[in-house]
């Protein structure tokens, strides 16, 4: 039940979408990482009235199990931030890449061990994730390899390495967003830079790479133009995605930046706001 106290989600006075575009933590997936019944009968809803559904997640496909059997149709999956495009029904397969230079990565961990000493980096590639010694451990991901990020980083001929997707930032004692501003100070000219946890991690990608841009690449092979989307999101990471959207919705646990850059509001990912916004689209559709 929604609380007196948590926001409606705004009148769809529209016309009926072609894609609905989710982030997945904080967003579609409740804070124990699991979809509520009410949200799954949602997203069958949309697909069941010739509506898309993509998720659109900083997450690697690796970790993208909690929702595979969820994407219905198209099987497709915007991963890392928009670094890869994947295909859940065939186990997270890679379809599409935009990956981040490793030079590129190498300047960044030059400038923020520069500007901010303490950083600790991860690298995630398309084969599974790297860190740091002082990095904490993914414990999801088996077989990483442990070292400082100039040697993960290092090839020993151009082109010889995996795609990275993304490099992640994390300081322990500056503030998330100190920390991201600092980093788009320092890099930001070079790479994409975001974050999506509560903690000061960042996550950089390619120049140009971010959710918004990649789903602006899947609508437009679809025929599907920006106002016949409607995105939903929670964290920075989402705010090109959301100020891109025709319609779009700040969760009601969201950032403030997120909150100003959204058309409209819903409630929290707790109270399932995707799923109230999808059902009030499909009701006013009819």
């Amino acid at each position: 039940m929604t609380s007196a106290t948590s926001p409606r989600p705004q009148p769809t006075a529209h016309r009926t979408p072609r894609l609905i575009a989710t982030d997945l933590d904080g967003t579609l997936l409740r804070d124990d990482k699991t979809v509520s019944e009410r949200t799954i009968a949602a997203l069958a809803a949309a697909e069941e009235a010739g509506i898309e559904v993509f998720f659109v997640t900083g997450r690697p496909a690796r970790w993208m199990g909690i929702v595979s059997e969820h994407v219905h149709g198209h099987g497709l999956a915007i991963c890392a931030n928009g670094a890869a495009v994947v295909d859940l029904h065939a186990g997270g397969q890679l379809l599409e890449s935009r990956p981040l230079e490793r030079e590129v990565a190498l300047d960044v961990v030059r400038l923020l061990r520069r500007e901010a000493p303490g950083t600790t980096f991860a690298v995630d590639m398309t084969t599974g994730v790297h860190y740091e010694p002082d990095y904490p451990p993914f414990y999801l991901d088996v077989g990483a390899s442990v070292a400082a990020a100039e040697k993960l980083l290092h090839e020993d001929e151009p082109g010889s390495g995996d795609p990275v997707l993304k490099l992640l930032a994390l300081h322990r004692e500056l503030s998330p967003d100190d920390f991201l501003a600092l980093a788009r100070t320092a890099a930001g000219d070079r790479a994409t830079i975001t974050r999506s946890s509560p903690t000061a991690l960042l996550e950089v990608s390619g120049l140009g790479v971010s959710k918004a841009s990649t789903l602006a690449l899947c609508c437009a092979e679809r025929g599907i133009s920006a106002d016949e989307v409607v995105a939903f999101g929670d964290m920075p990471n989402d705010i090109e995605m959301l100020s891109w959207a025709g319609r779009s919705y700040a969760m009601g646990n969201a950032h403030p930046d997120v909150i100003a850059a959204a058309s409209g509001r819903t409630v929290a990912n707790n109270e399932d706001g995707v799923a109230l916004v999808i059902e009030d689209i499909l009701r006013n559709s009819r």
